[in-house]
């Protein structure tokens, strides 16, 4: 079985935000291989090397400084595009190909639904993939001709 992040890189349809010849951004999508349907947390992103690698201390040093520029315009267009918060994660229990999350936090979210739970307040921002897809075109707007 391959990568799920390598294979994602190729599919046509992949939710890109931007990317540069060592680096893709993406959204989360309800229609990804394993996922449900269900609806995402809007504004989710993944910044991920294009090269097979499966952590932090994996990359080489070009690589690893054009996921920080990628994490860092990524979460500024987030900011712009109405965030009042970026988090950022990398995890790495599921997939075997590094993966560093960019989660906003949006106005009016309770504390108590901050960070992991942002998802489970009843009032999230969810969407399906249309929804997504205006998502990613409002971000690469924001992003401009950055890195492309």
């Amino acid at each position: 079985m391959g990568c799920f992040v390598c294979a994602k890189h190729r599919d046509p349809g992949l939710d890109l935000v931007g990317a540069d010849e060592l680096v893709v951004v993406t959204h989360v999508s309800p229609d990804a291989p394993g996922s449900d349907g269900a609806p995402v947390y809007l504004g989710h992103l993944v910044v991920e090397p294009r090269r097979h690698v499966a952590g932090l201390d994996g990359l080489a040093d070009d690589e690893a400084a054009a996921v920080g520029r990628w994490v860092a315009r990524a979460g500024r267009a987030l900011r712009a595009a109405g965030a009042e918060h970026v988090y950022s994660a990398v995890i790495g229990h599921h997939v075997d190909h590094l993966h560093q999350h960019l989660i906003p936090r949006y106005p009016g979210t309770p504390r108590e639904y901050w960070w992991l739970r942002m998802e489970e307040w009843p009032q999230a921002r969810l969407g399906d993939a249309a929804e997504v897809a205006n998502v990613v075109r409002d971000l690469r707007a924001r992003l401009g001709d950055q890195g492309r």
